[in-house]
């Protein structure tokens, strides 16, 4: 979807058109959860914060976000997949992977079934949606975004090669800051470099990374799109209005742990995995995790992890941090992980 969580609000706000609208709450650290177009123009973009944002657009105008509405129009957007195909696998609200190999209205081509759903969206929920059809998840994804807004690019299997060469090593998924150093380092720009690199390099810089990167630079992603995926963490966050060194923290762990285990609690779930993450005043986050052999059992013992992490992170007590998190992870149902220990 089209910067999805502000066209939903401009959809009921027409005369907002045309200015730089974000969707964002007026919490003194507030981030940009979505940007209009026109705010893009001035620079302002998702996860920035709102402090910058005013610097470089004093005029922008701020709508808290309502994220039900935008699960109910997701919802919508979905239904409108199901009546192509049964294999989606949601990455979050506003993005999806469909496999339309073969589709539930016989239609033989990717590109047809493509426009036909941006048609279905735009007529029913008034919202534009950009697609990417290519061979595989990894060349999808990326033409997906290549003409934004309202738009389709199509990757035949006869053009991937021509596609891929002259592509910014920055545009592959997975590809951060560090990594895209490290690989310019290197002196490696383009998938094109990239294929002219045997795959032990590639390893021996990047670990079992390396090994996907040698494929995406060949085109070849064997990814499955996967319509059960199951979700793989649940995690909550605390932004402070001050920045508070750990000890400060204190108080806030409780309260986060008490709300991710009513979560596993609600989903029937239980997890063997912990997380915890610090973002320090400077923005740089720390993170540290651990996982178990056996489930956790309390909360309490949930608590208990937290401070053990925090104790091996051995953090200096000068540090201060203006965000803290706790999440979950290797998540089961409970019904289905007793009935793995029973066999």
């Amino acid at each position: 979807m089209d910067a999805f969580y502000a066209s939903v609000e401009l959809r009921e706000r027409p005369d907002l058109k045309g200015l730089p609208v974000v969707i964002s709450s007026h919490h003194p650290r507030a981030v940009i959860a979505a940007a209009s177009y026109p705010a893009r123009q001035y620079g302002l973009r998702s996860a920035m914060a709102m402090s910058q944002a005013k610097k470089l657009c004093p005029q922008v105008i701020v709508i808290e976000p309502n994220f039900q509405k935008y699960r109910d129009v997701s919802s919508q957007i979905h239904q409108i997949f199901q009546q192509y195909t049964h294999i989606i696998e949601p990455l979050s609200l506003d993005e999806a992977y469909l496999d339309v190999t073969e589709n539930l209205k016989n239609i033989p081509s990717a590109t047809e079934v493509a426009t036909r759903i941006r048609a279905d969206i735009l007529a029913e929920t008034g919202l534009t949606a950009s697609a990417g059809v290519a061979p595989n998840k990894f060349l999808a994804k990326i033409a997906s975004d290549w003409n934004k807004p309202n738009g389709i690019c199509v990757i035949k299997p006869s053009q991937v090669q021509n596609f891929i060469h002259d592509l910014p090593l920055k545009k592959i998924p997975g590809v951060g800051k560090v990594t895209h150093e490290k690989l310019k380092t290197l002196q490696l720009e383009t998938l094109g470099d990239l294929q002219k690199i045997e795959e032990a390099v590639l390893i021996h810089h990047f670990g079992k990374y390396g090994k996907q990167l040698y494929l995406y630079a060949q085109g070849i992603d064997e990814r499955p799109v996967e319509s059960e995926r199951q979700r793989q963490q649940i995690s909550k966050e605390t932004t402070f209005d001050n920045d508070f060194t750990l000890e400060q923290c204190s108080p806030y762990w409780q309260p986060l742990s008490e709300s991710i285990w009513n979560s596993l609690s609600k989903k029937n779930m239980i997890a063997r995995g912990v997380s915890v993450k610090l973002k320090l005043k400077n923005f740089q986050v720390l993170q540290h995790s651990k996982s178990f052999k056996h489930p956790l059992t309390s909360l309490d013992e949930l608590v208990q992890v937290i401070y053990l992490l925090l104790q091996e992170m051995q953090i200096p007590a000068h540090f201060q941090f203006r965000l803290v998190g706790v999440g979950v992870y290797q998540l089961n149902d409970k019904v289905e992980d007793i009935q793995l220990n029973l066999w």
